[in-house]
């Protein structure tokens, strides 16, 4: 399997979970980047404590922000993968294994969550547009993802290096998707399990929606 991994783990406010998945990881040997984006509490100190690296921004400049510059950190070193988590817990490690797994048996380049096959506790909503936008972007992909908004992920060096990613926020996930595919990356899903708990979501039903239909619009009217 995969050794030179790292993760990535863009972050706000997510004290209070962000230390313990910082130190599974690491006793998985895995090194920890997290992009402190904008926090008024002590993620950055309590990332920094069980051992990561940490980078802040000193505004909250969107989770797409985040990932950009945590790729750029990324890419001056010799990792051959990073592993894109969410720092509020709901990623669970137990399916690090099973990433890297699925990358080498179907030799694929990125790798996505699939949290479709077990809804369980997922809120309607989030069922409902996950299902349309897995649909559309699958479509445009030329693929087929089940789980197009899964920010759990594994992407190898070469994807990072071939495109070029230019959106700030949660829309950053289907440009990497549409963008990948265009470029002939194999990506391959894989079954996770996700912990939801009584968080908030961040992402806004009406404003994230028109920033995905610019997003596609802007894809479309390039080719």
């Amino acid at each position: 399997m995969m050794k030179n991994l790292c993760a990535l783990i863009p972050s706000y406010n997510e004290a209070k979970t962000i230390g313990g998945i910082v130190k599974g990881l690491a006793a998985k040997g895995i090194t920890s980047y997290i992009i402190d984006d904008g926090s008024n509490d002590d993620t950055a100190a309590v990332a920094a404590s069980e051992g990561a690296i940490v980078l802040r921004h000193d505004k909250n400049e969107g989770k797409g922000a985040a990932l950009r510059d945590g790729f750029t950190a990324i890419l001056k070193e010799n990792f051959d993968a990073v592993l894109i988590m969410d720092g509020d817990g709901q990623h669970s490690l137990d399916d690090v294994d099973s990433f890297l797994k699925k990358m080498e048996d179907a030799g694929a380049d990125i790798i996505i969550g699939n949290r479709m096959r077990d809804r369980t506790g997922m809120p309607f909503v989030r069922v409902a547009t996950n299902l349309f936008m897995s649909y559309l972007i699958s479509r445009l992909a030329r693929v087929p993802i089940p789980d197009t908004q899964c920010g759990y992920r594994l992407l190898k060096r070469d994807v990072l290096k071939r495109i070029n990613l230019e959106t700030s926020n949660f829309e950053i996930e289907s440009e990497m998707i549409i963008k990948a595919a265009k470029e002939g990356f194999k990506i391959e899903s894989v079954p996770i399990s996700s912990l939801y708990r009584d968080e908030r979501s961040r992402i806004n039903p009406v404003i994230d929606t028109i920033r995905f239909f610019r997003l596609l619009l802007r894809i479309l009217t390039q080719r």
